[in-house]
């Protein structure tokens, strides 16, 4: 441990953000200038640029950046998350993919198998940090081209060029009768842009911070302000609180096998949906049995990660030439009014492009493995996602050990099923006469939400609208856990935009003219 951190973990600041994924990072951000003092601590370690960033045997098949951890399924078999523990956290394996919520995403919405919850806030109370979002990250897109959007202005930059195997496919798609439009992506592409296409990126980290993931557009524009400190390579253990149970007072950290308490005016956990409910639970006390913040007992409830399927559509007559693939998004299916149900199925999109690597892993079946060069070469390959639904009996729970325990029961599934048939023949129709299919199993995580969900009442949420925990005076959370449904699309510029609402919202009731309570550049860390 370097004196520099010792001196950091020493300090007594005004903010401290837990987690420096997405949303620790925008929050981080939104507090930059506002003479505060903040302090982001990190549990991985500094996201190294090098040459395995790229390196599919490396982050395939030797799993290199996976976490160095077991979670639990609910049969108590240990599985490795895909969760990431670095500067960008699970951003940084991200494939960019940056859609705002739906209008009515944020109301209540009926399903087959139950209700989605309604958040207490409109879309309209985001718009404004969706905005900044979108510019911060690098966001390309075009407006007034999805069917299904809410009122906004023009993205900050123009859409992304389809290669001309995308072109022919989107081409035939509209012929079919759907509405391929420019997937929004969060990429530093185009005129003077510094992504080199062809690079692996859906799924690897970018070793040219070319893409808008949570380091890159929030956390480095912030750690240039001499306010924000980071410290990586350090686990927040606990949170304490003070005798009347009314705030907290310190957080428990090991940072090379040492233990300190950091101490703050303000905590801002965002460590991740799974990781901040078992940080809360972890943090149980006489005042709190069940849990920090657990009034309610929803703590660590009502886990959603989207109902998932991968879809590589081939022909052996046709090669994908494609070098950049992840360009267009289809939502004929995702709202209400669809031509095949009454009720939303959800949203198809091309993903990063399908490499030899991951078919050689096995998860595509068989003969996918044993042609996997000659697959590769010839795949569209598509990410296919539907909402699943807030439920209790999906939960993060510890084990006796403290180990995290992920309990998840698939649920809503028959409108996935729908709109995986539906776009199966499809893809049929404009020429495809196989399809391989990959259904993500329940603890694929990737879309994490829920389990600190956001509401009015504090007997059934966690936090309020300001992401502030019901019970506690100072303790916020702007991950996303704090989600009281998944929506049908990537949660990432979600996370960013209400990271950045909570940061805004911060700066503006604590917000000090000028004295800083403990400054350092982070000039020498990056």
């Amino acid at each position: 441990m370097s004196s520099e951190d010792r001196q950091a973990l020493s300090a007594h600041y005004d903010v401290l953000i837990i987690g420096a994924g997405m949303g620790g990072s925008a929050a981080a951000f939104a507090l930059k200038e506002c003479g505060l003092s903040v302090l982001v601590i990190e549990r991985g370690p500094l996201f190294k640029q090098e040459a395995d960033n790229w390196d599919p045997e490396e982050v395939i098949a030797k799993r290199k950046y996976d976490p160095p951890e077991k979670w639990l399924d609910e049969n108590d078999v240990p599985f490795t998350p895909r969760a990431y523990y670095t500067t960008g956290g699970s951003s940084k394996f991200f494939g960019g993919s940056s859609f705002r919520f739906r209008d009515r995403d944020f109301q209540s919405r009926s399903y087959p198998d139950g209700k989605t919850r309604a958040w207490p806030l409109s879309y309209e109370d985001f718009a404004p940090f969706y905005e900044r979002a979108e510019k911060a990250m690098w966001v390309h897109g075009l407006a007034g081209a999805d069917p299904t959007e809410p009122p906004r202005g023009k993205y900050p930059f123009p859409p992304l060029e389809h290669e001309p195997d995308i072109k022919w496919l989107c081409r035939r798609l509209a012929e079919e009768g759907l509405s391929p439009f420019p997937l929004p992506i969060a990429v530093h592409q185009g005129p003077g842009g510094r992504c080199r296409k062809g690079s692996p990126c859906d799924g690897f980290p970018c070793k040219i911070r070319a893409k808008g993931d949570g380091e890159n557009a929030f956390l480095r524009p912030a750690l240039r302000q001499q306010a924000v400190t980071l410290v990586t390579g350090a686990r927040v253990d606990r949170l304490l609180h003070d005798a009347a149970g009314q705030r907290i007072t310190a957080a428990e950290v090991t940072l090379d096998g040492a233990r300190h308490r950091v101490t703050a005016a303000l905590f801002v956990l965002a460590a991740g949906a799974v990781n901040s409910a078992a940080l809360l639970l972890r943090s149980a006390s006489a005042a709190f049995p069940h849990g920090l913040a657990n009034g309610s007992g929803q703590v660590g409830k009502n886990f959603m990660s989207h109902n998932n399927t991968v879809l590589l559509a081939v022909s052996p007559f046709r090669r994908n030439r494609t070098k950049f693939q992840k360009t267009f998004t289809v939502n004929d299916y995702y709202n209400e009014r669809n031509p095949v149900a009454s009720y939303g199925l959800g949203n198809i999109q091309m993903r990063g492009k399908v490499l030899p690597e991951n078919l050689q892993a096995g998860t595509y079946g068989r003969l996918a493995a044993w042609f996997s060069r000659f697959v590769s070469r010839r795949s569209f390959d598509f990410w296919l996602m539907s909402e699943d639904l807030p439920s209790e009996e999906n939960r993060v729970e510890l084990a006796d050990n403290a180990q995290i325990r992920l309990v998840r029961r698939l649920n809503n599934v028959e409108p996935h099923r729908k709109l995986v048939r539906q776009f199966k023949k499809m893809l049929r129709k404009v020429g495809f006469p196989f399809i391989i299919e990959r259904k993500m199993a329940p603890s694929a995580i990737q879309h994490q939400v829920g389990t600190l969900v956001m509401g009015e009442d504090p007997a059934t949420s966690v936090v309020d609208r300001h992401c502030k925990a019901h019970q506690l005076e100072n303790l916020y959370v702007c991950d996303g856990s704090v989600f009281p449904s998944s929506a049908a699309v990537n949660p990432a510029l979600t996370i960013a935009a209400n990271a950045l609402r909570v940061g805004t919202h911060l700066a503006e009731r604590h917000q000090k003219p000028c004295g800083l309570s403990a400054k350092r550049s982070a000039e020498a860390k990056l």
